[in-house]
């Protein structure tokens, strides 16, 4: 396996651990760039980069590198520069091996920070996704008129950047004059504190009030951030007064982002907004068929049922089960059955069971909803701290079977028939409240990640 080779499946794998914008931050512009006497050194573009890879992501890094590589000890960063010089043998040899690969690179659009392989031709439509994907293609015919802003929400990994850059690609596609700018919420953040830092602001509100199209992705993440939020909202009325059109997506509805400031809450609920859910066994299956057919690789049906019965959540995680597969088979040259396939992927599939306990869930509840755990204790009976509170109480009844009494002790010593009324009003309204079963789930993925 080349370094290459042996980084890029790491990516793969550390992708599935991290949110999005903090791999295309931390991660993207990061190589491999030697690996002897167990010492694995990575090249980072920048000093601050090296600090935080260092600081935050050194064991999920380790780890990673160690279970594709056993001979990796260590990790050291260095920023840039040539650690040690290939012979034109070696390099003539990985370049053989890297033409076996048939993974996509990114080809990222400077201009628009779209990638064009996420098209609508290969992005899989089901019941889970076909309202989002029909409302994205009305928003190419028809641009700031129809729906705008566009609202798009759903879990980790179920294709809202793949549906988002689709519509971007589209757009540029059919109207080449257009100004079209994709970025995360977490890039639009980070920039407007560097606007602020370097009195720079004019320059960065020109930026994004003159684009055609702006498409922000997991807005979520400005919730809290108060002046990101405010300049945002000039931002939004600026390009919608003018009919440009602003496509959204996050991981809940708006009414749910409970720090979310409400002017900018109605302008979002003022547009379109569709859901993407988790995709039933068929759709997973059809989903990772038109992945092997991009990577030009051929896997038998029963290989691939038993990945899609098996990683029922999270798309991303069915395509990095896959890359594990290809890169195994392309390096060792092995036959694809269904047995080594349970084999390669046994500590992806077959990983033991997570545990939790009630200050995870408490943590993770507070977290989902933008406010401090102490809010989930204390006595306070603010609307917006009720319903985290009951939420938080459901979840420790339902994922520890935990007593009732147990559950208003840890809760701020409530009475038991108080955690009862929670998780039985929980309980009932999961049943016809689509958007709260949403946000169960997703906080459930929080608990378990």
């Amino acid at each position: 396996m080349t370094l290459k080779q042996l980084w890029k499946t790491a990516l793969g794998e550390i992708e599935l651990c991290v949110s999005k914008p903090n791999f295309i931050t931390w991660f993207k512009n990061t190589e491999l760039k030697n690996k002897k006497e167990g010492i694995a050194i990575i090249n980072v573009p920048n000093g601050f980069n090296k600090e935080w890879l260092q600081n935050k992501y050194y064991n999920l890094i380790l780890k990673t590198l160690k279970n594709l590589s056993p001979d990796v000890k260590e990790i050291q960063f260095a920023i840039g520069g040539n650690f040690f010089q290939k012979t034109e043998k070696t390099q003539e040899k990985e370049a053989i091996k890297e033409e076996q690969l048939e993974f996509e690179e990114f080809h990222i659009d400077p201009e628009t920070n779209l990638n064009p392989k996420y098209r609508f031709d290969n992005f899989v439509v089901g019941s889970f996704n076909e309202l989002a994907q029909a409302a994205g293609i009305a928003v190419t015919k028809h641009l700031g008129k129809l729906y705008n802003p566009l609202f798009v929400y759903g879990g980790v990994g179920l294709g809202k950047t793949h549906l988002l850059q689709a519509i971007g690609n589209e757009i540029k596609r059919k109207y080449p004059s257009k100004k079209i700018k994709y970025l995360s919420s977490e890039k639009y953040t980070s920039e407007l504190v560097d606007a602020l830092s370097k009195k720079g602001m004019e320059s960065f509100k020109t930026k994004y009030r003159k684009v055609d199209i702006l498409i922000v992705d997991d807005i979520h993440f400005i919730a809290g951030k108060e002046k990101t939020q405010e300049e945002f909202f000039h931002t939004f009325n600026t390009l919608h007064q003018q009919n440009k059109q602003i496509i959204i997506s996050a991981d809940r509805p708006p009414k749910a982002i409970s720090t979310l400031a409400d002017r900018l809450r109605s302008r979002f609920e003022g547009g379109m907004i569709a859901d993407i859910s988790s995709p039933d066994l068929e759709t997973r299956i059809a989903i990772l068929k038109a992945k092997t057919k991009e990577k030009n690789f051929e896997i038998s049906e029963d290989i691939l049922h038993y990945i899609a019965s098996n990683i029922s959540k999270n798309i991303r995680e069915l395509e990095g089960a896959l890359n594990r597969l290809i890169v195994s088979h392309q390096l060792n040259g092995k036959e694809l059955s269904l047995s080594y396939a349970k084999k390669i992927l046994s500590n992806i599939i077959s990983k033991p069971k997570t545990f939790t306990n009630f200050k995870k869930i408490l943590n993770c509840v507070a977290e989902f909803y933008d406010i401090d755990i102490n809010d989930l204790i204390n006595k306070c009976r603010k609307k917006e701290l009720v319903h985290p509170r009951q939420v938080a109480m459901y979840l420790i009844r339902e994922e520890l079977k935990a007593s009732y009494p147990f559950i208003g002790e840890k809760l701020g010593n409530r009475d038991h028939t108080t955690v009862i009324y929670a998780c039985e009003k929980i309980s009932k309204q999961i049943q016809d409240d689509n958007n709260l079963q949403q946000e169960i789930n997703l906080i459930k993925e929080r608990i378990y990640q």
